[in-house]
């Protein structure tokens, strides 16, 4: 009996596969989704700032399904610790622009894209910067350079800033108070509860197909202390724990599977 048949999910759970509609929505990540959809319709720019594994994909994912194509041109980048130039490369790429050229020529292509969004097909730019911490100083100030139309009297480009905690201590330094001023809004996301943490799991299994609960209280509470309220971890190690079960022949996981689960997942 494989995992899936023991019990009874129609889809493997706990994978980063997972639809839009499907995501776990706490009131945080409603909260910090709308306003980041609210500066964006103001043609403004904002931050979203959270601990790796916190739920900040969540708010990206659910922002951009808020934002009507017929309305909106959003891309997307992950950042890396990139020149300006390579970064503008990257940018271009993701505006399906020649990603060739000097730096300067970059930024003057990129702008006359996100211009064109807007006075040609009648679009708002948006321009997603996913793991924006790791972006450098340098190319962080940058982004003041992208967002400048017509000596700063004109909002064409919305930046939205994805990162973990360490970004909003780049933001905070005297250097950059420029772009700091930009983002008109920072959402702040936290790990979750141990209650919540418990309403994670049970959603990921419902929509998984699973027709009853397969993780006991113990295994729950045994969850959130390995995982301290990151969906991430919790994700790894709730699989984890339900393969323990599942080859044990147990069709419920208990706390030791739990453990188990943590020894065979973190080095």
């Amino acid at each position: 009996m494989d995992l899936r048949s023991r019990f009874h999910f129609h889809a493997t759970p706990f994978t980063r596969e997972i639809a839009v509609d499907h995501l776990f929505v706490l009131p945080t990540f409603t909260e910090a989704a709308d306003a980041v959809v609210q500066a964006i319709e103001q043609r403004m720019s904002a931050a979203v700032l959270a601990p790796a594994g916190s739920g900040k994909t969540v708010v990206a994912r659910a922002v951009t399904a808020r934002l009507p194509e017929a309305r909106y041109r959003v891309r997307y980048t992950p950042v890396s610790d990139l020149s300006k130039r390579d970064m503008c490369r990257e940018i271009a790429a993701s505006m399906s622009l020649p990603p060739a050229g000097a730096y300067n020529h970059l930024v003057r292509r990129i702008q006359t894209q996100a211009l064109a969004d807007t006075d040609t097909d009648a679009v708002r730019p948006v321009l997603i910067l996913d793991d924006a911490h790791e972006l450098r100083p340098e190319v962080l100030g940058m982004l003041r350079v992208l967002t400048n139309f017509q000596m700063d009297s004109r909002l064409v480009l919305s930046v939205v800033l994805i990162g973990q905690s360490g970004l909003g201590a780049m933001l905070r330094r005297p250097e950059h108070e420029d772009i700091a001023r930009r983002l008109v809004h920072y959402a702040v996301l936290r790990p979750l509860s141990r209650d919540e943490v418990q309403q994670y799991v049970a959603h990921r299994c419902t929509i998984a197909g699973a027709p009853r609960m397969p993780f006991d209280e113990g295994s729950l509470d045994a969850l959130y202390e390995v995982g301290r309220g990151n969906l991430r971890a919790t994700d790894v190690v709730a699989l984890k724990s339900l393969e323990v079960a599942d080859r044990r022949g147990h069709d419920v996981v208990d706390s030791s599977c739990v453990i188990e689960a943590r020894r065979l997942s973190c080095p």
